[in-house]
């Protein structure tokens, strides 16, 4: 598979960083990974604080990869020792070709230690501390509210596929966790939201562009498609948040 090949070619670049651990998360460890759809999503823990000459290695192994089969799609936040325990402190991370910063989430968190694929070195438990319930419920709660709430009424946004596709999974998936304390995947997320009461056309346009070969849609669908997404989100979210913030 090109994802393998890109990455051994990525551990192989880090190696002379000597990184204490390397952890893949997302639906890469999660079991429901599509090649050339879902996104490689990786965290790395350095010895230390990354110093400018350790930054512009980073940004050099990422450039060398770039036109690498798949290279758009590998995320990777770099976690040091002394901060892995503030879970609102922004890491070093690069993504959509750039470096910036990003905290490491409650979800991702938990994804570590939960299911978290290591690639190298130690595993998440013995540098990562874990996740409370109530810290995992209280976030997906407080991201529904403060981004995916919001965003609704942002119509610009929801003619967009990546819209449309997060939107409606992450909604599914802050349910499941809000209400049971569990994550799941995007593929258990698509086969609730119908009962979730979702409309059923956009679940089944998302899962075959997801899945299956599905051609890019038609101005008129998109656009009835956010339609339809928006006026579901708007109240269920506003319906979750009422019950469990």
């Amino acid at each position: 598979m090109q994802t393998e090949v890109l990455l051994d070619r990525f551990l192989d670049g880090l190696a002379p960083l000597a990184p204490l651990a390397v952890w893949a998360h997302g639906s890469l460890a999660g079991g429901d990974y599509q090649e050339g759809r879902s996104d490689l999503d990786l965290i790395a823990v350095l010895e230390g604080p990354p110093t400018p000459r350790t930054i512009w290695r980073l940004a050099k192994l990422h450039a060398r990869l770039r036109t690498a089969p798949l290279a758009d799609r590998l995320h990777c936040t770099y976690l040091t020792p002394d901060a892995v325990d503030d879970v609102d402190r922004r890491h070093l991370t690069w993504a959509h070709q750039q470096l910036f910063k990003r905290p490491v989430t409650p979800v991702t968190r938990r994804e570590l230690h939960a299911f978290g694929r290591v690639l190298r070195g130690t595993a998440p438990a013995g540098l990562l501390p874990p996740v409370t319930d109530r810290e995992l419920g209280e976030f997906v709660v407080s991201d529904q509210r403060d981004f995916w709430r919001p965003a609704v009424d942002d119509a610009r946004l929801w003619n967009r596929d990546v819209w449309v596709d997060l939107g409606l999974i992450t909604f599914a998936r802050a349910s499941v966790t809000a209400r049971e304390g569990r994550l799941i995947s995007k593929r258990e997320a698509l086969d609730l939201l119908p009962g979730l009461g979702a409309p059923v056309e956009v679940v089944e346009d998302i899962r075959r562009r997801r899945y299956e070969d599905a051609a890019p849609p038609t101005e008129e669908w998109a656009a009835y498609r956010a339609g339809l997404a928006r006026d579901y989100l708007g109240p269920a979210i506003d319906a979750l948040v009422a019950s469990y913030a």
